[in-house]
């Protein structure tokens, strides 16, 4: 089985396991870990061997777009939680590729707190020129900034995405 995970099958990568067949096993969420400001040449593969040491790992995926690159992001998921706690304790903020990376236990859009308070926004879809004045520029409408970022690569290149944090969660309420 390890000889063939992660061999490329028509130019995509196999990812092989057991086979679970209890779908509420399969389907728990549990021993998730979402990992983001992945440098964009880590693969599903480099993500394991990442994590492996912290426990057995079931399955690990690097988000990316229709074309084939990196979104930035994945997920680990582990066969226990002791697991998902040791490896967020021991990556987060960790520089891998020169970004340092942010990992934290998955938590499902079902479980989000909708009615948590929030000031940061993450904005996409940037022109490859929009600086961080440009969003201060842009988002000052709706109140007060206490800090907007465009992210770069290594190179300083625009990742193409930012976050704007707002001294008031009306604010970025407003904004979105």
């Amino acid at each position: 089985m390890e000889v063939l995970n992660y061999c490329k099958l028509k130019g995509k990568p196999m990812r092989i396991m057991f086979s679970e067949r209890d779908p509420s096993n399969r389907m728990s969420g549990r021993g998730n870990v979402f990992v983001k400001n992945l440098d964009e040449s880590i693969d599903n593969k480099q993500l394991c061997d990442m994590f492996s040491a912290f426990g057995k790992v079931l399955s690990c995926k690097v988000a990316r777009d229709a074309s084939g690159v990196s979104k930035g992001y994945g997920f680990v998921q582990f066969y226990s939680d002791l697991s998902v706690y040791t490896a967020c304790n021991f990556h987060n903020g960790t520089l891998i590729r020169n970004q340092h990376i942010h990992v934290c236990p998955f938590v499902s859009r079902g479980q989000w707190d909708k009615s948590r308070v929030f000031t940061n926004v993450y904005v996409k879809n940037l022109v490859e020129t929009a600086t961080d004045a440009d969003l201060k520029r842009l988002f000052g409408e709706f109140g007060e900034i206490t800090s907007a970022v465009v992210m770069k690569d290594g190179e300083g290149k625009s990742r193409r995405f930012g976050f704007v944090n707002f001294e008031k969660a009306e604010a970025a309420v407003t904004a979105i």
